[in-house]
């Protein structure tokens, strides 16, 4: 079953300042640009792409924290009205947030006991201070934090631990979907496996449903059931995530490939070094978004933007994928 339905989405921002003049028209960043997929209940979608693709920014604005300038998000087969206050708090409660920042996601001033239970006192209202207090010890095991830390400050622990919390807290309010903004890359290596372990099990024990933002492919293939592949708020490819690994149809997504260390010496990958910085999303190319530093980018790729194609069971924007994947 569907649980999440996004169509054609676009986010785009105004720069005021960029129009000192009344008769003059601002610039936009077009951080998201007509954004498809469908995400099935109990599954989880990893975004992956550079810095300033639009990966934060898509689900940001599936969380309603980031108003859509065109397209529709369906959850549950409901279309989200974001300017409907009740349809908004329904949204909330549905669709929690796991930020990059484990630290600054907490509110200093806040106990962890705090914390959790705010969403709690929100979203549930009519439960008994003792039920709120049994919540928020059962959660606080659920992520493995121990209850007699629970009347402590942020500041008290460490980065994977407060992470621990926030997922905490995010599951407090008994969400059907989580967002996960890169929720491992602030942390050691050692600490994101654990992180990650953690968020595949609560996923089986809760049914959750999650979308999993990362730079990192390599990080995103061992959590994801598919992966959508992102540049300059466009998409790439979309597929399952062990097809796109094993057989990746798009340049850009064999150059992030090519870029994940391989923990075999007797392996030898060459990367696909991409030349020049991403295109500024004030002035996106005609055309394919990626054709500036694309090895394989011909005439015709400034033309149009390709539209998705499928190619081997992936959805790819690419004119010349079948050219590129046979050599």
């Amino acid at each position: 079953m569907t649980l999440l339905s996004v169509r054609d989405l676009h986010v785009d921002f105004t720069i005021t300042n960029s129009a000192p003049w009344p008769w003059q028209t601002p610039d936009k960043v077009r951080a998201v640009n007509g954004v498809t997929f469908d995400l099935a209940a109990g599954k989880t979608l990893g975004i992956v792409g550079e810095s300033g693709c639009g990966k934060s920014t898509l689900i940001r604005a599936i969380a309603g924290l980031a108003t859509p300038t065109g397209g529709t998000v369906h959850l549950d087969g409901k279309q989200v009205n974001y300017l409907d206050r009740r349809n908004v708090l329904d949204l909330r409660r549905n669709v929690q947030m796991i930020f990059q920042d484990p630290v600054a996601s907490l509110n200093p001033r806040m106990t962890v006991q705090q914390t959790i239970e705010e969403p709690i006192r929100q979203f549930f209202p009519k439960r008994s201070a003792a039920d709120r207090k049994a919540r928020v010890t059962e959660l606080l095991d659920r992520v493995g934090i121990p209850q007699r830390n629970a009347n402590r400050y942020p500041h008290e622990f460490s980065g994977g631990q407060c992470q621990r919390i926030g997922i905490a807290r995010a599951l407090a309010a008994e969400p059907r979907l989580l967002l996960c903004d890169e929720p491992v890359s602030a942390l050691d290596v050692s600490i994101q496996a654990q992180v990650m372990n953690l968020l595949r099990d609560l996923q089986r024990e809760m049914n959750l449903t999650l979308i999993f933002v990362a730079h990192d492919i390599g990080i995103v293939r061992h959590i994801s059931d598919d992966v959508l592949v992102m540049y300059l708020g466009g998409m790439m490819e979309l597929g399952r995530a062990r097809d796109v690994v094993r057989n990746a149809q798009h340049p850009y997504t064999q150059a992030l490939l090519s870029a994940v260390p391989v923990p075999d010496p007797d392996v030898k990958v060459i990367p696909q070094i991409l030349t020049g910085d991403l295109p500024s999303p004030l002035n996106l190319p005609k055309g394919c978004f990626f054709q500036g530093r694309c090895p394989h980018a011909v005439a015709a790729c400034a033309d149009a933007r390709p539209a998705l194609r499928d190619i081997n069971g992936a959805q790819v924007a690419c004119i010349r994928a079948e050219e590129v994947v046979a050599n």
